[in-house]
């Protein structure tokens, strides 16, 4: 049975449901995760677990500055772990853009850090009209009627493929393995 981490980071609060199931997929896989904001992560003690994993939501296109800082702080311990990088963001609602190799927010994310994780993933999020602020709404609903996407501002709109997100839960599970 191996431990798995799962640290996140989130904007609106849908990254740690992600998270959440892929703990659940662990758990039918035989092993055991633990689920901690990105902020609270440096309070474990990170050599004790199997496996490293982190996700993080993106904003305006970019994930926030912690996800980097974390990352470098640790590179050296996530190198020598099983580990793994998934985002979360809506443009992966798209087909063409919900693959690490398509998905733009995760290729430059990756251009600027140094750590080469060996499984990365790629989710969807949701879409939460209500939940946002003024100018979040509005600058969403500009994002979205820019890039086709549904622009009233009653919508909430979960994009998550579950299935996708099983998938990649069951990998994290047998990478922990090797």
């Amino acid at each position: 049975m191996n431990r798995i981490l799962i640290a996140y980071s989130t904007t609106d609060g849908h990254t740690p449901c992600i998270c959440e199931r892929l703990k659940q997929v662990i758990a039918q896989q035989g092993h055991v995760a633990e689920v901690v904001a990105l902020d609270q992560a440096d309070a474990l003690d990170l050599a004790a677990f199997d496996t490293l994993a982190i996700g993080a939501s993106i904003r305006y296109g970019k994930h926030q500055p912690q996800v980097a800082q974390f990352i470098a702080r640790h590179q050296a311990l996530l190198e020598r772990k099983a580990n793994a990088f998934f985002t979360v963001n809506i443009v992966a609602r798209k087909p063409e853009k919900n693959r690490p190799e398509t998905n733009p927010y995760l290729i430059k994310f990756l251009r600027q850090i140094s750590w080469k994780p060996k499984l990365l993933g790629v989710f969807a999020g949701k879409l939460d009209y209500p939940r946002y602020g003024f100018i979040d709404r509005t600058m969403i609903r500009f994002i979205m009627l820019m890039t086709k996407g549904p622009t009233d501002p009653k919508s909430v709109i979960e994009f998550t493929d579950w299935q996708q997100v099983d998938a990649f839960g069951r990998l994290l599970s047998e990478l922990s393995r090797d």
